[in-house]
């Protein structure tokens, strides 16, 4: 593979008023006021960008977290969490935007990019946005040729390109250091986060063989 979409994560935060919930015309409920963002974005990929190699944009709320006094009394927060797949063509900011404008003007629903702020193993913090760029290498590219003849070698016909459907580290290597990126590997992406997620062990091997062999093919490539 030579390629895949960029990914925003975004948040909504809805304001509201605890109350008991036997008196719940005393409070104001966060949940209710973020039901129709929620519903608008269910109804946003058609408008979404599209690119003959990445693909179609993709949106999906992801998470649900709310701050309730308990499970008796009306929530005065509520935030849902936004993965939004970027290609080509598209920016983190206007996504951002788009979200702003499902909203409107109102002071008690606020919509940001999340950061990464996990502190590393020492305890240092650095902070950056969720902010992850698509990319693709040419498909002429001497690397993607060199992973193409690799598999021709190993197994007698030059292995197909394509692009990954979810997200891999070539958003950092690629998108944002520039560094010329591929991928191989076993197992298939359809699995990926699901319940019957597996690797066939004859993949892992055939993974292993290709690996092994890559460093020549690009070394022939020169």
């Amino acid at each position: 593979y030579r390629g895949h979409k960029g990914r925003v994560e975004m948040q909504v935060v809805a304001k509201g008023k605890s109350a008991h919930a036997a008196s719940n015309f005393l409070g104001d409920n966060a949940i209710y006021k973020l039901l129709p963002i929620i519903a608008k974005i269910s109804q946003l990929e058609p408008e979404l960008g599209d690119d003959p190699f990445l693909g179609h944009g993709r949106i999906t709320v992801t998470d649900m977290r709310v701050k309730t006094p308990s499970i008796n009394a009306v929530p005065d927060e509520a935030v849902i969490y936004i993965d939004r797949r970027i290609t080509f063509g598209e920016s983190p900011q206007a996504e951002l935007e788009r979200i702003q404008r499902i909203i409107g003007d109102r002071s008690d629903i606020e919509a940001s990019i999340l950061f990464y702020d996990d502190p590393s193993y020492t305890g240092f913090v650095f902070p950056v946005e969720k902010i992850y760029p698509a990319w693709a290498l040419p498909e002429d590219h001497p690397f993607v040729q060199a992973g193409v003849q690799t598999g021709a070698a190993l197994w007698g016909n030059p292995l197909p390109t394509g692009k990954w459907d979810f997200s891999t580290n070539g958003i950092y290597w690629m998108g944002k250091a520039g560094i010329p990126s591929i991928g191989f590997g076993p197992g298939d992406e359809i699995h990926a986060h699901t319940v019957i997620d597996q690797v066939a062990l004859d993949d892992v091997v055939r993974a292993t063989e290709w690996y092994a062999l890559l460093p020549a093919m690009i070394r022939a490539q020169d």
